[in-house]
């Protein structure tokens, strides 16, 4: 298996290096130059549209709210990747990673508002009547030619389905490390976490968005409160750790205490896969949960996968910076770093503190795995139909136990390498159908049924 696993982890560092550097931060780049940086020119309208209309019940067709459509896509990008997967990066790659993610974040809002609009625009009703939508459909009815479209919707879709499984590995075991760090059998953790997983997403979309829509807000708060708290306890040293984040992203870091010593190559990877893992932009699964949504137009749908980003990137900086600013980078080890926030709130907090991050671990965990059984569960119902994809909820559930039995670095190696294979064609697709988002974007920002209407309010 270790023979196995380096293997994987070889092809993984191929694709996360140059390659993806390319794809992920030109990809983000060109879409950002070719949307007139709408993402940063507009960006007080988008948060009026979006946190201004939490409780606004939207217009138009869809299946459920617009904010029940963003919880579930939230559920699934405000994670324990942002607790835990940070420190992960900040471990393996240092300092240096939490720039690289910064990278992802900015161009990101471009990428995902991408996705967002071209899952809307394409979607469709299923058997149920519920509204379905994805990178399935937008390369299948998109693409120039029809079959290489769904060629690549196929084998995404594939990849996909098995990504998941790992995915869902990766929170299981950031939570039973906290929960091992309390007392808590590992075992036992897993358990309990698959049992509630799967009272939820047995229940179906309409459960899934409602046990979303209740878990991100309180999540939000309680990580957002505990980590200011940390931070005001070290202020002393926040701005000595941020030049450090520039500093390293260029130069590398040396190693220090339980730190490995990251080069700028491993700084880049880990920031990018890191980032991506969390905030999800050009991966194409937020456009499933978005493309149920009651909406008038895409990119009004899209201005809500800018929102995702701005929140997901604010909780991953917060993690990043408790975890530098604390010094807890330097003196926990990398098979640990899933520990890292609780150890820094232990310092500030005693106690209270290592519970307040194994609590906000546990929410981010559960939010996150009935997501994404959600999406996989809608790309079976893609690969075959509707009737099937519903008895996969059982064995994506039952993967919740995964994440006792293998380490973090062997489920990161096979994550990073699914991920990578998802990401190409639709990252391809997003690209080659760019003009598209660019029509529908100059459509809404023009007319007086949208934007000009919203802003004379």
């Amino acid at each position: 298996m270790e023979s196995f696993f380096a293997v994987v982890g070889a092809i993984s560092g191929f694709f996360w290096n140059i390659l993806f550097l390319v794809v992920l931060v030109g990809g983000g780049l060109y879409l950002t130059i070719r949307l007139n940086f709408f993402q940063i020119r507009h960006l007080p309208y988008i948060i009026k549209q979006t946190f201004g209309k939490i409780l606004d019940k939207g217009k138009g067709e869809g299946t459920v709210s617009p904010f029940f459509a963003v919880s579930t896509a939230m559920a699934s990008t405000i994670g324990a990747s942002n607790i835990v997967g940070v420190p992960a990066a900040i471990a393996f790659g240092g300092p240096g990673a939490l720039f690289w993610m910064w990278v992802i974040f900015i161009l990101g809002g471009a990428t995902k508002f991408s996705e967002v609009v071209l899952g809307v625009h394409f979607r469709e009703q299923n058997a149920d009547g519920h509204y379905v939508g994805g990178p399935g459909y937008y390369m299948t009815k998109g693409f120039p030619s029809k079959a290489v479209g769904k060629a690549m919707a196929l084998a995404g879709a594939f990849v996909a389905m098995i990504y998941y499984v790992p995915s869902i590995a990766t929170q299981s075991v950031s939570l039973i490390q906290n929960a091992e760090a309390i007392g808590i059998n590992k075992y036992l953790a897993g358990a309990i976490l698959m049992v509630l997983v799967g009272a939820v997403v047995l229940g179906g979309l309409i459960r899934v968005s409602k046990v979303a829509s209740k878990l991100v807000p309180i999540m939000c708060i309680l990580f957002f409160a505990g980590s200011l708290v940390v931070l005001f306890a070290n202020i002393g040293n926040l701005f000595p750790s941020l030049s450090l984040v520039f500093q390293s992203a260029f130069t590398g870091t040396a190693a220090a205490g339980g730190f490995i010593g990251a080069g700028v190559s491993m700084a880049i990877r880990m920031g990018l896969a890191r980032a991506t893992y969390s905030c999800e932009a050009g991966m194409g699964s937020a456009p499933i949960a978005h493309a149920a949504a009651i909406t008038d137009h895409p990119v009004r749908q899209g201005l809500w996968g800018v929102f995702e980003v701005l929140i997901d990137g604010t909780v991953c900086t917060l993690s990043g910076l408790v975890v530098l600013a604390s010094g807890v980078w330097k003196e926990v080890g990398p098979a640990e770093a899933f520990t890292m926030p609780a150890v820094a709130f232990q310092r500030v907090l005693g106690p209270a503190g290592t519970y307040i991050v194994t609590i906000s671990v546990f929410l981010f965990v559960l939010s996150t795995i009935i997501a994404v059984i959600w999406y996989a569960e809608k790309l079976v119902e893609f690969f075959f139909n509707t009737k099937i994809s519903k008895y996969t909820r059982i064995i994506y559930t039952l993967s919740v136990m995964v994440g006792a039995f293998f380490g973090l670095e062997a489920i990161l190696a096979v994550l990073d390498l699914a991920n990578a294979l998802i990401i190409l064609p639709n990252m391809i697709t997003v690209l080659v159908l760019s003009p598209l988002v660019v029509k529908l974007t100059k459509e809404y920002f023009s007319s007086g049924e949208y934007y000009l209407k919203d802003i004379k309010k």
